[in-house]
């Protein structure tokens, strides 16, 4: 499997070819998280190899991943400022 992009595709984020996970999908749940790479491939039902490639990938290009995960967070917090808010209550 590969890495590639597009622009229909999760936002233009890089993922592995002919699917839609996310190199930041799998560098999250084996860095963040803990999971094991063995684990991660089982449960998205990948290669152990497509992990380690995708594993490659955002450490070769942390800056680029760090920018994804910036836009994200950013586009989150936009959405939450602008989403209905409840009406306090009169006590």
């Amino acid at each position: 499997m590969t890495i590639t992009r597009d622009e229909d595709v999760i936002g233009g984020e890089p993922r592995l070819a002919r699917t839609r996970i996310g190199v930041r999908h799998v560098a999250t749940r084996v860095i963040d998280s803990g999971q094991s790479p063995a684990y991660v491939a089982d449960q998205l039902d990948i290669s152990l190899s497509s992990v380690y490639e995708a594993l490659s990938y955002y450490y070769d290009n942390v800056d680029e991943m760090r920018s994804f995960e910036r836009e994200n967070e950013d586009a989150f917090e936009r959405v939450r400022e602008s989403s209905l808010k409840p009406k306090e209550t009169v006590q």
